[in-house]
C-alpha cells in the first residue's frame, strides 16, 4: 500500500504560474507538491518556439526576491517606450499616443522568451527542497473534506495537504469538476504569434497598432546570438481569416506582416514557428471554494490586447503567497475559509477590473468605420496631452497600481 505524501499545499498545474507559486512558498518555508500531466523535458526543449511574455516591473521585483531575475540575466529586453496608434487604411499605422520612461525610471516591462522563464523556474525549483515536482503525473481521484484534500495519482500515490491550488490554465478540468461558475465568451478572433528578425534596431520600443480586424503588436526582444535584431509579434485577425493566414507560406506571411508594421523596423524574416489560437474571455465569479483556490488562467482569461495575462496570474501568486505565509506564521489551517476569503477580497476585484478593462478596449477598438476611428484617435490624443493620465496608464503597465503584495514591492513577506 502506497504511503500518503504530505505537504503544506498541493498545486495542480506545473506551468509558469504554478511553479512560481511553489517557489514563492518555498522561499518562505512552506512545502508544496506540484502535479501536472506534461513532461517537463519537452517544455524546456532547445530552440525558440516563438512564445514570449512582457513581465511587468513589479513582477520583475518579485523575481528578484525569489532569485529568478539573476537566472534571466542577458535574456530580458526592457521596454522603454510603448507607441500606440489607431490604424488607418492605406497609411499603415497612426502614432497618436506614446508612453516613454524617464531617465532612471523602471522600464514599462521586460520581454522574455517563455522558454527562458521555464528554464529559470526549473533551476530555482531544483534547488528548493520544499518543492516536490510530480511531472508527468495524472490525478485519478480527488477528495476534499473538512480535514483536508487528498489526490490519488495514476500510479496509486496519494498526496495530502490542507489546501488545493488550481493552476491548470484556461481549460482546467479540476476547476470545472470543483463546480466553479465561469462566465465566458468568444471574441471570434484568432491570435497569431511568433517572432521576426528585422533590419532596424527596435530601440526598446513596443508598438501597439489597432486595426478594425484586431490589434497588432510588435514587442522588442534581445538580439540573437548572430546579432540579429528581433521582435515578437501578436497579430489578431477575424476568425474567418485565421485559417487562410495559417496556410500562407513564410514569404507570403511576412509580406502581410510587413503591411501591418509599415516601415517601422524595415525588412523582416521569421525566426520562430508561427502559432495560431482562438481568442476568448472567461472569468470565475469566485476564486475560492472549500479548501480550494484558483490562480492564473484557471481564474481569469483575458484578451492579449494589453499583454497582462501572465502578469495577472503572477499577481495572484504574490497575493496568495502572502496570505498563506502570514496564515502559517499565526498557526492557522491553510485551508481555513476565513484565510481564503482574504485572498478572494484581495484578488477578486483587481482580476475583474483588469478583465473588464481589456474586454472594453477590445470592443472599442474593434468598432469599424471612420467615425469610430476618429473617436478613438481623439481619445488617444487626449491622453497624450494629459501627463497625469499618462502616468496612471504607465503605472498600470508596470503593475505598480493598487494594493501591492510585498513581493511585488520587492520585499520579503
Amino acid at each position: 500500500m502506497n504511503e500518503t505524501l504530505r505537504s503544506d499545499v498541493l498545486i495542480s498545474g506545473g506551468g509558469l504560474v504554478g511553479q512560481a507559486l511553489a517557489l514563492a512558498l518555498a522561499h518562505h518555508g512552506l512545502s508544496s507538491q506540484i502535479v501536472d500531466p506534461a513532461d517537463p523535458v519537452t517544455t524546456i526543449a532547445p530552440g525558440f518556439d516563438g512564445r514570449a511574455s512582457a513581465i511587468a516591473s513589479a513582477t520583475w521585483q518579485m523575481f528578484e526576491v525569489l532569485g529568478i531575475a539573476g537566472r534571466l540575466a542577458g535574456h530580458g529586453c526592457p521596454i522603454r517606450a510603448i507607441k500606440v496608434g489607431d490604424g488607418v487604411p492605406g497609411q499603415g499605422r497612426g502614432g497618436e499616443l506614446d508612453f516613454v520612461t524617464r531617465e532612471g525610471d523602471a522600464p514599462l516591462g521586460t520581454m522574455i522568451e517563455n522558454r527562458q522563464l521555464r528554464l529559470a523556474l526549473a533551476a530555482g525549483l531544483a534547488e528548493a527542497p520544499l518543492v516536490r515536482l510530480l511531472m508527468p503525473a495524472a490525478v485519478t481521484a480527488r477528495e476534499v473534506n473538512a480535514h483536508g484534500v487528498t489526490l490519488t495519482l495514476d500510479d496509486g500515490t496519494k498526496l495530502a495537504a490542507p489546501l488545493l491550488i488550481i493552476a491548470e490554465g484556461r481549460r482546467s478540468p479540476t476547476r470545472d469538476a470543483a463546480g466553479f461558475s465561469i462566465a465566458s465568451w468568444s471574441y471570434h478572433h484568432h491570435a497569431m504569434i511568433g517572432a521576426v528578425a528585422h533590419e532596424r534596431p527596435h530601440g526598446n520600443v513596443a508598438h501597439e497598432i489597432f486595426f478594425a480586424s484586431g490589434p497588432f503588436a510588435l514587442l522588442p526582444l534581445v538580439d540573437d546570438l548572430q546579432g540579429r535584431h528581433r521582435s515578437a509579434f501578436v497579430w489578431t485577425v477575424d476568425e474567418k481569416d485565421g485559417p487562410g493566414f495559417a496556410k500562407l507560406g513564410d514569404r507570403g506571411f511576412v509580406a502581410e506582416l510587413q503591411k501591418r508594421a509599415g516601415d517601422t523596423l524595415g525588412t523582416m524574416e521569421l525566426v520562430a514557428p508561427r502559432m495560431t489560437y482562438p481568442l476568448g474571455f472567461h472569468h470565475s465569479a469566485s476564486i475560492v471554494a472549500e479548501r480550494t483556490v484558483l490562480v492564473g488562467d484557471a481564474a481569469h482569461g483575458i484578451h492579449p490586447i494589453a499583454g497582462q495575462g501572465l502578469n495577472l496570474g503572477l499577481r495572484d501568486v504574490a497575493a496568495l503567497a502572502e496570505v498563506l505565509v502570514e496564515g502559517a506564521r499565526l498557526g492557522l489551517d491553510l485551508g481555513d475559509a476565513a484565510l481564503l476569503a482574504r485572498y478572494q477580497r484581495w484578488r477578486g476585484l483587481d482580476n475583474m477590473m483588469v478583465s473588464l478593462a481589456t474586454d472594453g478596449l477590445t470592443r472599442l477598438f474593434g468598432i469599424p468605420g471612420r467615425t469610430a476611428s476618429a473617436v478613438r484617435r481623439a481619445g488617444l490624443g487626449a491622453v497624450q496631452r494629459l501627463p497625469m493620465l499618462k502616468r496612471f496608464f504607465m503605472d498600470e503597465a508596470r503593475g505598480e497600481a493598487g494594493d501591492l503584495p510585498r513581493l511585488l514591492a520587492g520585499t520579503e513577506i
